[in-house]
């Protein structure tokens, strides 16, 4: 890390001096690293900075290696900083992120310095889950978006996720389920048509939530992809990051009646205007689309991947039947 960020950091803490602890995790396709400094002489023990330092080549894990891959990605962190400086702020215990400390950039090259949340009670990052690991995290996600329902999403993407359609045409085009291909478009549109739109997280899987020691509480992690839409494609895709077909099928319904369980009581806490019947009625309709859109994208970008299995396949043609029949 050069001088500058090395001070910046210095600032936002009022440490006396820095020191690497641990490297996190590199970034996706080696756009820079997340990595953990302690602090001398500093109220606040360690503090997480998320480097971004875009390569000159880029090294995509399974060959997207395209301009529109690339720009995709640095759009993300500029909507990553977007969400720190101006959101971030709005979640409340219920739904903890880590307090964003400073936000510098410097040519191409970005750090982001975040509250170490190993720090404050959130050291335990889990592969699986128990359904009661689930249902800590699906409450998170309802009282995230009951947080921002109706919000619109400047600075963010303007439809969040990382799979959404109008980001990943070679991913669409590279799909050889015909059937699913065509229906592509009408799904996206059928989402966006809800009129109970709020901010998704965009890549609400297992691996983003950090769990206190007793796995009561999370907190969640990696804002790149937060935007509008539809709170069912964070449900959708997070139950998906968790359970195998099986478990998806028998799981579902409880699953989903204690999200929307816990989105009726943060919206009535929150006083918000919302008519929580009509908005349950819907989004529950479209849990199946939602589903259907993330299996689209996973088949067109890695067709041998765990996730597509016969639960999936099942639920998409069911939905396109559905859609289909809608649109005569």
């Amino acid at each position: 890390m050069n001088h500058h960020f090395q001070s910046v950091i210095l600032n936002a803490t009022q440490a006396k001096g820095l020191f690497e602890i641990e490297t996190i995790q590199n970034l996706w396709s080696g756009y820079g690293k997340i990595v953990r400094y302690g602090l001398k002489d500093s109220a606040i023990k360690s503090v997480v900075v998320k480097h971004i330092h875009p390569p000159s080549r880029n090294n995509h894990p399974r060959g997207w290696n395209t301009d529109l891959s690339h720009q995709r990605k640095l759009k993300s962190y500029q909507v990553e900083t977007a969400w720190y400086k101006n959101w971030n702020k709005y979640c409340s215990d219920a739904c903890k992120t880590p307090d964003c400390l400073a936000i510098e950039s410097n040519n191409d090259e970005i750090i982001i310095v975040l509250q170490d949340l190993n720090q404050t009670g959130f050291p335990k990052l889990k592969t699986s889950a128990s359904l009661e690991n689930m249902k800590t995290c699906l409450s998170w996600l309802a009282n995230f978006h009951a947080t921002f329902l109706s919000k619109q999403p400047l600075d963010l993407w303007t439809i969040g996720t990382y799979w959404h359609l109008d980001t990943r045409p070679e991913e669409l085009q590279c799909l050889k389920d015909n059937n699913l291909k065509n229906a592509a478009k009408l799904i996206d549109q059928t989402l966006q048509a809800s009129p109970f739109q709020t901010i998704v997280h965009g890549d609400a899987k297992l691996a983003n939530f950090c769990f206190s020691s007793d796995e009561k509480k999370v907190a969640a992690v990696d804002f790149q992809y937060v935007g509008g839409g539809c709170g069912m494609k964070d449900v959708a895709y997070f139950i998906g990051s968790c359970l195998d077909e099986r478990e998806c099928e028998r799981l579902e319904s409880s699953l989903l009646d204690f999200y929307f369980e816990t989105l009726t009581k943060a919206i009535t806490k929150q006083h918000k205007a919302i008519d929580i019947s009509a908005l349950e009625k819907d989004w529950r309709e479209l849990y199946p689309v939602a589903w259907t859109d993330f299996h689209r994208f996973i088949k067109g970008w890695s067709p041998g991947h765990w996730k597509i299995h016969g639960y999936s396949e099942k639920l998409a043609l069911k939905v396109i039947d559905q859609l289909k029949n809608t649109v005569k």
